[in-house]
Parts: structure tokens; C-alpha cells; sequence
């Protein structure tokens, strides 16, 4: 004999109070967005005005003179005698080279490491996590003189720098995820004749999209934003990424020119901010699919 469950309907008040619960939640929610917009709606329109008018008052809104239209966006792109598409190309290159290698190299690791699971392998694991905890501040002397030892401090090298860095996070990921794939699967392949390299980048790798995606966008971001690294590893008289870039904008005696400082601080926001609202839902669902099962 079964027994019906009866599901009790709300009440009109109980209704009413859940609207307005969602109501002050959206509320909320959407002044906290405005505030984290400000910052760059500050920049965006300081990037137009003058710099005595920055400097006398930063959030005032361009008008009249203190308007200069794309001037200071010309004025930081031709600043001094080190082209601002020199850094742009640095910061692309090192951005792509090493998420690229972040991908690559973790995703097979993590692979290996949830598969095996001997003793190495848990070792590894364990070994990047902790990385994970340990501050850049502790290692980054020791780690630039490495650097410079073994050749790493050029645009083209620096990438293996990143993918020790970038690898603790990653490879956190992947090991959730792979965790979760079925392991008749890569059975299956192995019985039809795929050795390992070609079970890997058939089967397994196109299953890993949605983490792929969720951690190419987090180190693009790292890495496409990182100052202190490159400051450290690379040859400043040779070469700048645009961080590097924006903070080299200073004139005689410490003056600075902020007009042109903003103006490339918005030009190296915008690719990221597309990117980031391009594949942000890819982010939750990366990181719900690598939560680790079992």
C-alpha cells in the first residue's frame, strides 16, 4: 500500500515574502556589480580629460577643456622610445605560449596522476597543491637569479616560468575532473587499438573541455595581468609587457602622465574584460565539473 505525499502549496504571504526576498537579493546584488564597475568607469572617463583636470578633481566627468578626445590614447602609445606595440606583442605571446603550455602539460599530468595513483604520482599531486599555498614573495628572488641562470629571462622562455607557477591550480582541476570520467571508456579505446598518447587527445582530451576552458580563462587572466614576474625575470632595458609598459609613462623628475597612463590601463583592460564576459559561463561550469567525486 502506498502513501501519497500531499505537497502543501504557500500561502499568498509566504509567496509574498519570498518575491520580496528575491527582490532585495537582486537589489543588493546589483549595487555590489555597480561598485565593482566603478573603478573602470573612473578610468574610462579619466582617459579622456586632461591631466590637470584629473588632478583637480578625478571624478568629474570630461567637458569643455578638460576634454581631449584620443589624445592621451596616441600620447601613450608613442611615449618614449620603446613603442607601446612592442609590449603589446610581449604580453600576447606570453599570454597565449603560456596558457597554451598550462593546458597541455597539466591536463596530461593530471591525467597520469588520477589513473596510476601510486606513491609518485600522489607525491606530485600533493606537491602541487601545496604550491598553491605558497607565496610568490618567498620564492621570487631565488626564483629570478634561476631564471637568469638558465636563460628563462627572455618573452620566449619566460612561458616555462608560468607553467611551474600555473600548474599547481591546474592541475587541482584536471584531477577532479578526470576522476569523474568512467574508466570503461578509456578501456574501451584501449581494446579497439589506441595506445595511451591517442586514448589521451581523442577520448579523454575533448571530455575535459568544459575544465580546458575554465582554466584557460583563469590563467589567461593571471598571466595577461601579472606585473611582478616579468619585473623580476625580464631584461627591462630589452623588453616590457604592458604592465611593465604603463608604469615606465613618467616624465622629467618623477612626473607622470596620467591622461596616458589611463588610457593604456583601459587599452589593457578591454581584451580581457571581452574575453572574460565571452566565456565567463564556462568558468562555474568548469569548476563544478572538476570538483572532485569519490
Amino acid at each position: 500500500m502506498t502513501r501519497k505525499v500531499m505537497m502543501r502549496r504557500p500561502s499568498a504571504a509566504e509567496e509574498g515574502r519570498q518575491t520580496a526576498g528575491k527582490t532585495a537579493l537582486t537589489v543588493l546584488f546589483a549595487c555590489i556589480s555597480i561598485l565593482w564597475m566603478m573603478p573602470i568607469v573612473i578610468v574610462l572617463y579619466n582617459s579622456l580629460k586632461s591631466n590637470a583636470a584629473i588632478n583637480l578633481d578625478t571624478f568629474a566627468l570630461p567637458a569643455g577643456d578638460s576634454f581631449v578626445g584620443l589624445r592621451n590614447y596616441v600620447n601613450g602609445m608613442t611615449f618614449g622610445n620603446y613603442p607601446f606595440y612592442f609590449s603589446a606583442g610581449y604580453s600576447v605571446y606570453i599570454t597565449l605560449v603560456s596558457t597554451g603550455l598550462i593546458l597541455l602539460c597539466t591536463s596530461m599530468a593530471a591525467w597520469y596522476i588520477s589513473r596510476v595513483g601510486d606513491l609518485f604520482s600522489r607525491a606530485v599531486y600533493y606537491l602541487c597543491v601545496f604550491s598553491m599555498v605558497v607565496p610568490f614573495q618567498m620564492v621570487m628572488f631565488t626564483l629570478a637569479g634561476t631564471a637568469r641562470d638558465l636563460h628563462l629571462d627572455t618573452p620566449w622562455t619566460i612561458p616555462v616560468v608560468y607553467l611551474g607557477f600555473g600548474a599547481g591550480l591546474a592541475v587541482f582541476m584536471f584531477v577532479g575532473f578526470v576522476k569523474s570520467i568512467p574508466i570503461e571508456i578509456e578501456e574501451a579505446a584501449a581494446i579497439d587499438g589506441c595506445g595511451p598518447l591517442r586514448t589521451f587527445f581523442s577520448v579523454v582530451l575533448p571530455m575535459m573541455k568544459p575544465t580546458l576552458i575554465s582554466v584557460g580563462v583563469l590563467e589567461i587572466m593571471w598571466v595577461w595581468n601579472d606585473y611582478l614576474l616579468p619585473y623580476l625575470v625580464l631584461d627591462q632595458t630589452k623588453y616590457k609587457t604592458i604592465p611593465i609598459h604603463i608604469q615606465y609613462l613618467q616624465g622629467s623628475y618623477g612626473s607622470v602622465d596620467l591622461g596616458a597612463t589611463m588610457a593604456l590601463i583601459m587599452l589593457s583592460l578591454l581584451p580581457i574584460i571581452i574575453f572574460y564576459l565571452a566565456c565567463q559561463k564556462h568558468i562555474i561550469k568548469g569548476v563544478a565539473a572538476g570538483a572532485v567525486k569519490g
